[in-house]
């Protein structure tokens, strides 16, 4: 069997495997291993596996004394499973005594299983669906907007108006799954009632490329960032806003890095834009009496650093209690949904969320909001699985709910 190719890995990265304590902090924050109890899963034995696998090919006494031995067969495919198991949350970096930066590492692993060919079968049609469909779902990708079909009245100027400050890049489970229709309907009714000048790319928005990115696949990714920007540009807008975390963070920080230069416009979340229009003014909501709380998606949380900006939203409804659960902010219980384990492994995704959502329910909240639309269907799905009656929703829909 080969042996790891550490191209893939950064001199940082090969410092952070050999800097890893083995303390095991990292395994009891693992949401994963914590519904599964399978040891490959943790990051403790992801990071010890695999340097073994680099002494054990390439030098270390172990290997002088007794030969070099690349990784067989079995050694990959057990490790492929705990690699691709994670949901790539990030809460193993934040409890980390010496700091390893985690995400980083687990993606340049899955970059190695994909060269191997170790990896989720199901990612060759998800490979296959965003390069030639140019969406996760399959269908028709001129079909981006047909969630607008369902409002009272379509803004004009809704795909590619030149000119518009504003692109809104609503991303693809927004786009073809019904269950989030709901946020990108109130998010464009939000900006429209604020006189925001917005438009979106249509059929010319492709998939931002993350899931192929979280994939291993980034390779195959990039047809995809290079038409998103240039599609952008052409119109001109001055900033690009999201309702979605990961494609937030997949423009803000991996797009200028994999092009290697500026995009030449900002890069926004949409409860950044809401905080803004409702200290304008802009967007003045009436009060309501309830009870709720916050789940912190993965990837705004942890992984870009926003965690005021949606509580201010939620905070700006009079009349609303704000109740967080038991583990929140930097420490939050991810959903489930994240890391594309639902394609390999969608038991796992259900036990984690069922564990999430037990969480909230402790709050005695009557709605649980987030500000992800992977989120809520994951959530969503929970809660009507364990007959949980608390309301799931995004912050923009809760939003728009009480305008």
């Amino acid at each position: 069997m080969r042996a790891p190719n550490l191209a893939h890995f950064t001199f940082r990265q090969m410092l952070e495997l050999e800097a890893c304590t083995r303390c095991g902090e990292c395994i009891r924050w693992c949401p994963t291993f914590n519904e599964a109890e399978r040891d490959e899963i943790t990051p403790l034995e992801k990071i010890s596996r695999f340097r073994s696998f680099v002494k054990g090919a390439y030098g270390g006494f172990i290997a002088r004394l007794f030969g070099h031995r690349p990784p067989q067969e079995e050694d990959w495919e057990r490790f492929s499973s705990g690699v691709y198991d994670c949901t790539l949350c990030g809460r193993c970096k934040v409890v980390c005594p010496v700091g390893i930066d985690t995400r980083p590492l687990w993606l340049a692993m899955r970059e190695q299983m994909v060269e191997l060919g170790k990896y989720p079968s199901a990612f060759d049609a998800l490979r296959h669906s965003v390069s030639e469909v140019h969406n996760i779902s399959g269908d028709p990708n001129e079909r981006r907007v047909g969630w607008a079909d369902n409002l009272e009245r379509k803004p004009e100027g809704l795909e590619r108006k030149e000119g518009a400050e504003f692109i809104y890049f609503v991303g693809c489970v927004s786009s073809f799954y019904p269950m989030a229709y709901g946020i990108p309907q109130s998010f464009v009714m939000l900006m429209e009632k604020a006189g925001v000048n917005f438009t979106t790319l249509g059929g010319e928005e492709w998939c931002c490329g993350f899931p192929l990115l979280i994939a291993g696949m980034s390779k195959a990714a990039e047809e995809c960032i290079r038409h998103n920007v240039e599609a952008v540009r052409r119109l001109g807008a001055r900033v690009l806003v999201t309702t979605c975390p990961s494609c937030y963070h997949t423009w803000k920080s991996d797009y200028p890095r994999i092009l290697g230069e500026p995009l030449g416009f900002e890069v926004m979340h949409s409860s950044q834009l809401l905080v803004k229009l409702l200290e304008e003014g802009s967007i003045e909501p009436r009060p309501l009496e309830a009870r709720v709380t916050y789940h912190d998606p993965c990837d705004l949380g942890r992984t870009s650093g926003i965690y005021d900006e949606p509580r201010q939203v939620i905070l700006s409804i009079p009349g609303v209690e704000l109740v967080e659960m038991e583990e929140t902010r930097e420490y939050s219980l991810c959903c489930g949904g994240g890391g594309d384990v639902e394609m390999g492994n969608p038991q796992l995704v259900s036990a984690v969320a069922r564990r999430r959502i037990s969480q909230a329910r402790a709050t005695g909240a009557t709605y649980l909001l987030s500000a992800c639309q992977q989120c809520k269907r994951t959530l969503q799905k929970a809660a009507r699985a364990e007959k949980v009656r608390i309301r799931v929703m995004d912050i923009t829909e809760f939003l728009y709910r009480v305008l």
